[in-house]
């Protein structure tokens, strides 16, 4: 996967330009927080730069492609902001101190691939927080709809791939012209229910955007908000 990333790292902030949505989302829960602030899947900043602007603080991120972080380093050092960029597998999270805000931003827990992933890291992010400590992270809300539509397309940025969609494993697969397959596997609400059960965290929030819209059945998205 990481090599995957690698490909798409040149690549990544042109194609991120219209993602913004999140950004507010997770400047406001930084800004609630006193203490460490931790973003898994940190890819180039995108998200933790506008944090630690916000904050004035340092924000460890976590990511296991080094292109990725590469950029980090050059765009956190053009906007003078500190980031503690570490290369690493968010199914094994280890930090110094207990973290007050752990966040996924970029639906990046997809990219796992079994529930078990998934609770790995959850249980790993639950040790990794102080006693009221928040975990937040979003992912798309599934729509059969749209993942059969775009199967078997080609599109040619923001580098030229095409997507399947393996119906029996509930995954897309982002497959590029010249080699490499990023893919996400879906998860229902109850699944991310589940693995905070599992992980003994509790739900604070679940929205249906970035601007707290309930859930419902037309809703995109879900964002997470949950507590040790």
């Amino acid at each position: 996967m990481s090599s995957w990333y690698d490909a798409w790292a040149d690549r990544y902030a042109e194609w991120s330009t219209g993602v913004t949505a999140d950004v507010p989302f997770y400047v406001e829960l930084a800004r609630e927080t006193n203490g460490l602030l931790v973003e898994l899947a940190v890819g180039n900043g995108r998200v933790a730069i506008p944090v630690a602007q916000a904050t004035g603080r340092r924000v460890v991120g976590i990511d296991s492609s080094p292109a990725m972080l590469e950029q980090a380093r050059v765009r956190a050092v053009e906007e003078g902001v500190e980031l503690d960029l570490r290369e690493g597998d968010i199914r094994e999270l280890e930090i110094e101190e207990p973290a007050a805000l752990i966040y996924c931003p970029g639906r990046s827990l997809l990219h796992l691939p079994t529930w078990g992933d998934r609770r790995r890291c959850f249980e790993r992010v639950a040790a990794s927080l102080r006693p009221n400590g928040r975990f937040a992270w979003n992912a798309f809300a599934f729509d059969h709809h749209i993942a059969s539509a775009i199967d078997g397309r080609h599109a040619d940025t923001p580098l030229p791939h095409t997507n399947h969609h393996s119906v029996s494993d509930n995954r897309v697969d982002i497959t590029l012209d010249d080699g490499g397959t990023g893919s996400l596997w879906w998860a229902t609400k109850n699944e991310w229910l589940g693995l905070l059960d599992v992980a003994g965290l509790r739900l604070e929030a679940l929205y249906g955007g970035f601007a707290g819209e309930p859930l419902d059945d037309n809703s995109p998205e879900y964002v997470f908000v949950a507590r040790r």
